[in-house]
């Protein structure tokens, strides 16, 4: 059970945005895909879930070409987390849990007990069961993202695409949020693919990293294969070095500034 990427091609008005990308993400890791803005990591998670389709290539899910399967099928097994929490109506916390379960419910049909058991789990899962009955519109920013994932977690998704999943969050909320995702991760064996552009939050979290570089896979492997002080420069046109925390035993990297 994974997802497979082969050959995967994808232009915006003749414009290349991906340009033969080959990716094997494994089951319950946690794969990080980072680069520059405008290098593709978007588009490439959007074809993971067919919200996008190829030109050519393919993306397969557990050996399936995505582009063969319903929308609901796929939403049965995906979950996404979109780069944005704005919700423009105020509805509940639970509400917005429970819209989750859709993929899963016939039309007209009302939530299942089945359904509202997966719906307080995710609320347990991402402390928020106390909070169910709040409007999302008066939640802070770090609040709404797990509100976001509680909704993701309610699919019962065995992957997890996560867009920029900690953009405009205050740092101690960016680390909130990863926690969880990562606990998640490892208790429910759940396979997450976050696509990101900073660089220290990627190589604390991630088990293994592809970075993207002229719409092409540059490199694909663990921190410390990928996260080179080469590669960042290259790359990202950064001075910069892989470390170890020292108080957490995790991996960190360390900008020193813009490379000469």
């Amino acid at each position: 059970m994974s997802y497979r990427v082969d050959g995967l091609m994808y232009s915006y008005r003749d414009k290349m945005v991906l340009d033969g990308i080959d990716l094997q993400i494994k089951p319950g890791e946690i794969f990080g895909i980072i680069g520059p803005n405008g290098c593709g990591k978007t588009t490439l998670l959007k074809n993971l879930n067919r919200n996008l389709s190829p030109e050519s290539g393919a993306v397969f899910l557990d050996d399936r070409d995505v582009c063969s399967m319903g929308k609901k099928e796929i939403a049965r097994e995906v979950a996404a987390v979109p780069q944005g929490n704005e919700i423009k109506f105020s509805f509940s916390v639970r509400d917005i849990v429970a819209m989750g379960r859709m993929p899963f419910q016939k039309q007209f049909q009302g939530e299942s007990y089945e359904d509202e058991n997966f719906i307080d789990r995710a609320l347990k899962d991402t402390g928020l069961l106390e909070m169910r009955d709040k409007h999302i519109n008066e939640m802070s920013g770090g609040e709404r993202q797990r509100v976001i994932i509680a909704r993701a977690l309610a699919q019962t998704p065995r992957y997890l695409l996560m867009d920029e999943p900690t953009n405009h969050l205050d740092v101690n909320m960016q680390f909130e949020v990863l926690d969880l995702v990562h606990r998640l991760s490892r208790e429910k064996g759940l396979t997450v693919v976050i696509v990101s552009h900073d660089l220290p939050m990627a190589s604390r979290y991630c088990d293994r990293i592809a970075m993207i570089h002229d719409h092409r896979v540059m490199c694909c492997g663990t921190p410390e294969e990928v996260l080179t002080p080469e590669n960042m420069k290259a790359v990202f046109n950064v001075d910069a070095e892989l470390s170890v925390d020292s108080k957490t035993g995790k991996h960190t990297v360390l900008l020193h500034g813009v490379a000469h």
